[in-house]
């Protein structure tokens, strides 16, 4: 059963329409991630969800009942939702088990111990219930005002950005200890994220926007794999970009004859991620590699990314793990390519 559908929404600022009839189904107890560029419509979509912007045309339901439509329009607080901002926006004159339990009625039957057993379920310690919101980290601050969004018990939460503003470790961690208080809970989650890493390995389906408008979705690892367009490949992820000419299911390009992963015919451009092509250092004679100049390096610690030109002016990304033996800047290398390609006709 869909936990939330959106059929034909439209939404508008003033005279600037921001969401074009928008279709998405979520499925009841799963994530999904909603990606895009600044100014796509993501965070208007998260709002007209939540209640808080109204939309001109179009039907959502949640959990299979109507809360936006045609003479409907039922306020954020009567329709099951749970919020967790990009700042948590927790209250600093309450401790934290108060916070937790700020939506839930005082004399409530087993109040307290619903606000122990969310303060163990987002991971942190009884002991943390009795602190103020500012003698935490950023991190655990996340995770109590995501305890409080539980505490109703919704049936959709909605995460708008909530790791941005913490620093790279810390937002793993988080992002982590989220996913799995939300999975343990089995609620219905969608997401609004400028990071491709976070969506494709926080949620179980990605949707990417563009222009207010749905481009793709699917599994994430459908969409990095086989995107629609150029833009969604882009949007995914780092991919070089080459001229070819497609026929019978292989694309000729500065690359050589590289198999395609759809048959096309005609002029093209070849969508290649880094972790498609390989980079041997050495000498290329004798070989079918194609030689390239390393411009420069971008080293991450785990992996580094190899910034290439092939030929006179095209330039190429390879990933490596190999740390250890990198390439340094203006050296000659020799590319291959692992596996078949993606192409697109040209514009």
């Amino acid at each position: 059963m869909s936990g939330l559908s959106l059929r034909g929404v439209t939404a508008s600022h003033g005279r600037h329409v921001v969401l074009r009839d928008v279709d998405l189904d979520v499925t009841r107890g799963s994530t999904t991630a909603i990606l895009g560029p600044s100014g796509c419509g993501k965070t208007t979509l998260l709002r007209v969800v939540a209640g808080f912007h109204r939309a001109d045309a179009g039907l959502v339901t949640i959990g299979g009942t109507a809360v936006c439509g045609p003479g409907l329009d039922t306020p954020p607080e009567r329709r099951g939702i749970g919020y967790l901002a990009q700042e948590g926006a927790l209250f600093p004159h309450l401790s934290v088990a108060e916070n937790i339990g700020f939506g839930v009625p005082r004399r409530a039957p087993g109040r307290t111990a619903r606000i122990e057993q969310l303060l163990l379920l987002v991971g942190l310690d009884l002991e943390m219930g009795a602190r103020r919101p500012d003698q935490l980290s950023g991190g655990q601050q996340q995770r109590v005002a995501l305890a409080r969004a539980l505490a109703r018990e919704p049936d959709l939460v909605l995460l708008d950005e909530p790791f941005s503003a913490l620093d790279t470790g810390l937002r793993a961690s988080t992002r982590r200890a989220v996913a799995d208080a939300l999975a343990a809970q089995g609620v219905t989650v969608l997401l609004v994220t400028h990071d491709q890493d976070e969506a494709l390995s926080f949620a179980d389906q990605v949707v990417v926007m563009d222009s207010g408008r749905v481009l793709q979705a699917g599994p994430p690892a459908e969409l990095y794999a086989t995107p629609a367009d150029r833009l969604t490949a882009a949007f995914l992820g780092e991919v070089s970009t080459l001229p070819g000419t497609a026929r019978e299911g292989v694309v000729e390009c500065a690359l050589g004859r590289l198999p395609l992963v759809t048959a096309c015919s005609g002029p093209v451009e070849v969508s290649l991620r880094p972790e498609q092509i390989r980079l041997t250092r050495g000498p290329v004679a004798g070989t079918d590699r194609s030689p390239a100049k390393v411009t420069h390096v971008d080293y991450f610690g785990h992996d580094a990314l190899v910034h290439l030109v092939l030929g006179a002016d095209t330039p190429v990304l390879a990933r490596t793990v190999a740390a250890a033996d990198l390439p340094s800047p203006g050296e000659v290398v020799s590319l291959d390519v692992l596996g078949p390609v993606l192409a697109f006709p040209s514009p």
